[in-house]
């Protein structure tokens, strides 16, 4: 005997024959659902409405319920007292052999079905055996259920040809899918995005087929048809025999995560005013620009600007304005450098470095640098402010001027000051190639 029946139970029996009670407590006894000197299991009540009371007052640990009582018969019966006791295993006993019925009842929400008179009391003893491990099975089922229904992440589990059969409302808040519209159909049917190319999930399916876990991200697509950045875990799960039965994918959107991650990125290598490159990026990207530069034996440009007067702006007009002003200035040199190979970038200050990569002569820097102090001349409309500057640019050319990133940088630098002694609102290339202002 199971250590659980061995345990005291009770059985509460809705029952209006007597003499079929007192063969069911013979059954009870004989069954060994009794033991010698234990009080007796069975409570007895003659109508639904007593047992609706009964089980009220103290919760049985199974029901055997008659479908024939004086103020309830048939499935009624069944369906009332499952409403007051939804966890307690309810096996159904009539007089009437009828196999429609029986289903029935099992629908209903019966744990068994007997027949009155049909029974001997070792079938009535394994009847609530198995009822009572049923229930402790079904309440762990509903336990699991709730536990995947109240997860955040999605969870979804299909069968062996990815074909979805069941997915927990998180799926349904991410993807904006309901369980109706995934059933049946593939995850990449209701959520590919085409970010990821055939050889992505290629690589998935032999990990999973292998019966082995396979984890990653991807991007996927809502039913809007907005994406979504997904963490994504897809377990196999094996029968006995190791085969494959299921998948199980257990979701999480990850996009506030990337988004943050991105961002910290940008502000990492970005200046935060005026949102160009910083130093670090600039060292990157001119890095990348001489590498280019020697093995296609090509030419770059590197100029270092430095704006004429803006001291006395902050000074006067307070830092406020000359942060705006700061702004504008970045506006309009990125659109005198409008390809994307070229980088505008600002060190601090009111120094900006503009690197000019793949160029096919150092001469096409002249016209660079035209533009860039034409623009710069006009006024500035800064909130009530009408402001007038101008720029010094010192430009070093790969690899008359320098070789390295540093050297460059320097000689740019050393350029710039030569602009400003020559009168400023002008250019100069390093040592002064050529003396006129402009020159």
């Amino acid at each position: 005997m199971s250590t659980a029946i061995q345990q005291r139970i009770s059985i509460l029996v809705i029952e209006d024959d007597a003499g079929d009670l007192g063969l069911i407590r013979a059954h009870v006894r004989l069954a060994g659902l009794r033991c010698i000197g234990d009080k007796d299991p069975v409570t007895w009540v003659p109508t639904l409405a007593e047992g609706v009371a009964a089980v009220t007052a103290s919760r049985p640990d199974v029901v055997l319920l008659d479908l024939s009582l004086p103020d309830s018969a048939g499935l009624a019966t069944v369906q009332a007292m499952r409403r007051v006791i939804p966890d307690v295993p309810i096996i159904v006993l009539t007089g009437r052999d009828d196999h429609q019925l029986a289903e029935a009842a099992l629908r209903a929400g019966a744990q068994d079905y007997l027949v009155k008179g049909q029974f001997e009391h070792d079938a009535l003893g394994r009847a609530i055996r198995h009822a009572l491990v049923r229930q402790r099975l079904e309440s762990r089922l509903r336990l699991f259920e709730a536990a995947l229904n109240s997860a955040a992440n999605g969870i979804v589990i299909t069968d062996v040809n990815a074909a979805i059969e069941w997915a927990n409302p998180a799926f349904t808040a991410m993807t904006g899918r309901t369980l109706a519209e995934a059933v049946g159909r593939t995850p990449g049917e209701v959520l590919k995005s085409g970010r990821q190319d055939a050889a992505f999930y290629q690589r998935m399916w032999a990990t999973i087929l292998a019966g082995q876990v396979w984890s990653g991200e991807l991007v996927n697509r809502r039913k809007d048809g907005s994406v979504y950045d997904e963490a994504l875990t897809i377990s196999p799960v094996t029968d006995m025999n190791g085969r494959i039965q299921h998948f199980v994918a257990i979701k999480q959107d990850i996009s506030e995560r990337k988004a943050t991650e991105e961002r910290v990125q940008h502000l990492a290598h970005h200046d935060q005013l005026t949102d160009l490159p910083n130093r670090a990026l600039l060292s990157d990207r001119l890095a990348q620009a001489v590498a280019q530069a020697r093995r296609d034996r090509g030419t770059l440009a590197l100029m270092f600007l430095d704006l004429d007067q803006f001291k006395p702006v902050n000074d006067t007009l307070g830092h406020d304005v000359g942060d705006l002003l700061l702004k504008e200035v970045a506006l309009r040199l990125q659109a005198c450098v409008p390809r994307e190979s070229d980088t505008v970038s600002r060190l601090g200050g009111d120094e900006f470095v503009i690197l000019l990569a793949q160029m096919d002569k150092a001469a096409d820097a002249v016209v660079v640098a035209g533009k860039i102090l034409a623009a710069l001349q006009r006024p500035f409309a800064i909130g009530p402010h009408e402001i007038g500057i101008s720029a010094s640019l010192g430009i070093a050319v790969y690899p008359q001027h320098g070789e390295d990133v540093n050297r460059l940088l320097k000689n740019a630098d050393t350029a710039m000051y030569h602009a400003k002694k020559a009168g400023r609102n002008c250019y100069r290339f390093f040592r002064a190639l050529t003396e006129k202002a402009g020159g």
